[in-house]
């Protein structure tokens, strides 16, 4: 759901700049408290949206990802520095979801992501999640190709860089460079957004 990305990325620039995956990684598998404190409270917002989007209510997902950061510090001896900590907590939160929709016997196979429910619930967000979005995807459209290519594996699909570099063959300083030009025309999109609606200023 673009929506939800559109959403990390908003909070990656209020934050003023995106975590240094493995620099956090290895802080935290050291016991670095302060820097675990920054991942949880950098991604907490993001993956409560993350979850309610697909269905969950507000309640269960904070109880998920309470957690799912508790098992990471928990576990902390174990992070791999050189994989994405963020899938990493996603990929436990997501599981962890399906599996209270399972004990609750709310789960079905065919079943998609409450979105509508969401919808209607939050009308005002909604509406200016399609207007934010509508940009976006316009920017993202407008990309190089290359670049977009780039950044549809790196930030939609969740594909480490080193990943990425290998399925098209390029260089890892290459995914690099087009991450940093894509965020770059991500955010002059964002901002024009804002200067269009001063008001309109995500919580």
């Amino acid at each position: 759901m673009l929506f939800v990305q559109i959403i990390f990325i908003l909070l990656a620039f209020n934050t003023g700049k995106l975590l240094d995956s493995k620099e956090i990684s290895r802080l935290i598998k050291e016991g670095d408290k302060q820097a675990f404190q920054k991942f949880f409270d950098f991604y907490y917002d993001p993956l409560i949206r993350y979850l309610r989007a697909r269905g969950s209510s507000t309640d269960v997902a904070q109880d998920i990802i309470q957690n799912a950061f508790l098992y990471i510090w928990e576990h902390r001896d174990q992070i791999e520095e050189d994989k994405s900590l963020r899938s990493y907590l996603y990929r436990i939160a997501y599981t962890r979801m399906l599996n209270h929709f399972k004990s609750q016997n709310k789960f079905n196979d065919d079943a998609t992501p409450n979105e509508y429910e969401y919808a209607l619930e939050n009308p005002e967000e909604e509406l200016k999640g399609k207007e934010l979005m509508e940009i976006v995807q316009n920017a993202i459209d407008g990309m190089p190709e290359k670049r977009k290519a780039v950044f549809e594996l790196c930030f939609m699909q969740e594909f480490t860089y080193k990943e990425t570099a290998e399925m098209m063959s390029i260089s890892k300083n290459t995914v690099e460079n087009h991450m940093t030009k894509a965020f770059k025309d991500v955010r002059i999109a964002v901002n024009y957004f804002y200067e269009l609606n001063p008001n309109q200023i995500s919580g």
